[in-house]
């Protein structure tokens, strides 16, 4: 796990997205919670774990076969698939800086780092539930406020930090970011759907499992 982490690290330090100002005093590191509170900020690489079942948020360059076709998102059972790395990004037009926090209400993106689309939504149906289909869509010079999540911390806690209790609400649809018991049984087998849905339930709660999280930017 730790040279997993490493490899990561790596990359994420090679290949810094020039959409985010980089800070020279910011270095790459893996994040070792376990006793220590670590801060979610932008340019950090993570993984969405669903609170309740402990599937991790997913994409793939595989299509829907139903809905918008664009690129499928799932909830994945194991913790060690690459295609479940998530680069926290700020949304279009803002100063926000790589190595910033990031407050409660604040509205984010989430850019899947394998293929460098964009966790999007739409009105289009999800395909098991009928609910709000969740996608991935766009590329790193194609964004738009589909892509445009609110973050939402539950509890006391006013900025984002690992294992912290959070919803992301779909600016566009309202919808929150859900998952479910209810599963593929073909391309995507094993795997449980992804959507959204507009009412607050336990099945919308996710927190920032796995990761390489930039270290907080330094006040001069």
């Amino acid at each position: 796990m730790a040279l997993g982490f490493f490899g990561l690290a790596l990359f994420l330090f090679l290949s810094l997205d020039s959409d985010i100002p980089y800070s020279p005093t910011s270095s790459v590191s893996a994040a070792s919670s376990e006793g220590v509170e670590v801060q979610i900020t932008y340019g950090s690489v993570l993984k969405l774990m669903h609170e309740r079942t402990k599937f991790r948020l997913h994409s793939h360059d595989v299509p829907y076969g139903s809905g918008s076709g664009q690129q499928s998102v799932t909830g994945f059972p194991n913790v060690d698939d690459a295609n479940s790395y998530w680069i926290v990004k700020p949304e279009l037009d803002s100063s926000a800086k790589q190595g910033d926090t990031i407050k409660s209400g604040t509205i984010i993106r989430l850019q899947h780092m394998r293929t460098r689309k964009w966790l999007h939504s739409h009105l289009h149906a999800s395909p098991i539930s009928g609910n709000l289909e969740v996608s991935c869509f766009g590329g790193q010079s194609e964004s738009d406020t589909g892509d445009h999540w609110k973050l939402i911390i539950e509890g006391s806690g006013k900025t984002w930090k690992q294992d912290q209790k959070i919803r992301l609400q779909h600016v566009d649809t309202g919808g929150y970011l859900h998952s479910h018991d209810k599963k593929y049984t073909r391309i995507a087998g094993g795997q449980q759907e992804v959507c959204g849905i507009r009412e607050k339930r336990a099945d919308n709660v996710w927190l920032a499992a796995e990761g390489v999280y930039l270290p907080v930017t330094e006040s001069k």
